[in-house]
Formats: structure tokens, C-alpha cells, sequence
């Protein structure tokens, strides 16, 4: 059973961020957590985030980047990554997470690109296809 879910990024403050305001909801009751593979530790979310996830109905003004860990990988039975490269780290770094990290497009084999210091258009698309993304894993969740 997967009650807890880790997305990580790069930084931790636009991409997971976003991923896991959208996982919280699904329904399950699962803990959701976001870290980053290189993370700018202590930052609020990128303001574009904060401001699409607003629009979105979700508030993630309290964020603040945290660096990936040992324990985050031994606590999560999910990881999901934004790219194969994240996922390769990953599965380097911390061996024993192997079978349990996957990229958020996993079900479309898309990565998703990190926007940023992007313009706000490139965080709008960043976000539509994390929502797509999203959805495919809550349909898989529910089947779990």
C-alpha cells in the first residue's frame, strides 16, 4: 500500500512544489512530501508556482525548499522525479530506493522541464502538464 508519496525535484521550489500541492488531494489519505536533488534550502516557492497554484485554489506560500535525504528515500514507499537523469541520481545516491522511483510522466514517458527563471508562460505550461501528470498517477493510485 502507498501511504507515503515523495516528489522531488531539482530545486524544490517550482516543479515538486506544485506536484505535490495537486497529489495532496487525491483522495487515499496519502502524506505527500516534496524535497530536491540539489535544493535551494530554506526558499519559499518561486512566485510564479505560488501564484498558478493560487489560481489553481492551492496555497503553497508556506513551501520552503528542502534537500533531499537518506531518510526521505527509506520513508516513502512512492518517489516520483521529474526527469531520467533525477531518477539515475537517485537510484546512485541512495541504492536502496531502486523500484520505487518513477518520473511524474512515467504512464506518457515525458519528462517534465524544469521552468526556472522562466517567463510565467513557461511556468503555465510547466504546470498544465504536472496536472496531467498528476492525474494519471491519482487513476494508478486508486488501483494500488
Amino acid at each position: 500500500m502507498i501511504e507515503k508519496i515523495l516528489v522531488v525535484c531539482e530545486g524544490n521550489v517550482c516543479r515538486s512544489p506544485m506536484a505535490a500541492a495537486l497529489l495532496s488531494v487525491t483522495p487515499g489519505g496519502h502524506k505527500v512530501t516534496s524535497a530536491g536533488w540539489n535544493a535551494m534550502v530554506g526558499a519559499p516557492a518561486a512566485p510564479f508556482a505560488r501564484e498558478i497554484m493560487q489560481a489553481r485554489g492551492m496555497n503553497i506560500d508556506a513551501h520552503r525548499g528542502r534537500q533531499l535525504g537518506l531518510p526521505d528515500c527509506i520513508h516513502a514507499d512512492l518517489i516520483l522525479v521529474m526527469d531520467r537523469r533525477q531518477r539515475e541520481l537517485i537510484e546512485r545516491e541512495y541504492p536502496l530506493a531502486r523500484g520505487k522511483i518513477f518520473r511524474l510522466g512515467e504512464h506518457r514517458n515525458i519528462d517534465v522541464d524544469d521552468p526556472f527563471r522562466q517567463p510565467r508562460a513557461v511556468f503555465e505550461r510547466c504546470a498544465h502538464l504536472i496536472e496531467v501528470c498528476v492525474a494519471d498517477w491519482q487513476t494508478r493510485l486508486k488501483t494500488l
